[in-house]
């Protein structure tokens, strides 16, 4: 295992300059001057001038990702000119939101994909599987945008259950944070239970026709423990994977979502970013959900030792 830990670790370094090259450089196409931009409604040549001299924007393209590169090596992601605040500063102001959301979207997703998968695969062929498979195709072809706005109209329009969008910190109130992140988070999770659930369904099929399966049952083991404990621990593989690619994913921003929803987090940062040409934000937030990406599989990796022992060998 160590072994193994190494080399990707070694990998993971390469990765990153490579993605924040792509980053940088992506960045650059975006049309426009940011200056000009930045520099409001008048243009002042001189504030334009002073914004270029700022952001070397007047420097060649190698020059200007070297400056951005010893910010980053240094912990210094830059600055918002928009909102005059450090990046990381933003960064630790939306994270907390994001990974809420995240949290609760995977929870929710957990909650009904896997046990939807479970059943779907011991009842094969029966009703039961066709409508778990119905569900999870549901839950694959609905936008997410369609759904959030439905639910709108369903819980806050109409019944006035929960509130339409906005956020509340759950240290200002609790019962008003999950009252607002409800909806978002099951949107979010719905379709990825589908996902979940698909692959949960395929890995126990394949598991429960398996050699050592058929042995726990001739050994007159109950079928709840042949299915908990000898099946699904070996078909967790796959789905640690696909989960932890899942939360990477939501870790990035659900930009929909959030603009559904006017949810303050990494999507909706990122998407006011990119409009106002406000290149240090955009920079820094993708190359730390990148960054935060490739560690989520790294952990993944981990976690296929401690679940699988066949992976230990």
């Amino acid at each position: 295992m160590s072994t193994f830990l190494t080399r990707r670790l070694a990998t993971i370094v390469p990765t990153l300059l490579f993605v924040s090259v792509m980053i940088f450089g992506l960045q650059q196409l975006l049309p426009g001057d940011p200056a000009v931009v930045l520099a409001g409604e008048e243009r002042d040549p001189s504030v334009v001038a002073y914004l270029h001299a700022r952001l070397h924007l007047d420097d060649p393209l190698p020059v200007r990702y070297l400056y951005w590169l010893g910010g980053v090596l240094r912990g210094d992601l830059g600055e918002s000119l928009r909102m005059q605040k450090p990046v990381t500063a933003l960064i630790a102001e939306k994270l907390p939101v994001t990974l809420e959301l995240a949290a609760i979207a995977i929870a929710i997703a957990l909650a009904i994909g896997i046990p939807a998968g479970i059943i779907s695969a011991i009842a094969k062929g029966t009703w039961w599987d066709y409508a778990a498979n119905a569900v999870a195709l549901w839950g694959l072809s609905t936008p997410n945008f369609w759904l959030g706005i439905m639910l709108i109209l369903l819980f806050s329009v109409s019944l006035g259950w929960l509130p339409a969008s906005g956020y509340v910190s759950p240290f200002e109130d609790l019962r008003g944070n999950l009252a607002a992140m409800i909806m978002p988070a099951f949107v979010l999770g719905n379709a990825i239970a589908a996902v979940l659930m698909r692959h949960t369904r395929s890995a126990m099929l394949q598991v429960l026709s398996s050699d050592y399966v058929r042995t726990a049952r001739a050994k007159g083991l109950s079928e709840r423990v042949v299915v908990l404990k000898h099946a699904l621990r070996n078909a967790l593989t796959p789905i640690i994977t696909l989960g932890a690619l899942e939360l990477g994913t939501l870790l990035s921003g659900a930009v929909l979502t959030e603009q559904v929803f006017t949810i303050p987090g990494f999507g909706k940062l990122i998407v006011d970013a990119v409009f106002n040409r406000d290149y240090a934000v955009v920079q820094g937030v993708v190359l730390f959900t990148a960054t935060a990406y490739i560690t989520l599989n790294l952990l993944a990796d981990i976690a296929y030792f401690l679940v699988n022992p066949r992976l230990r060998g």
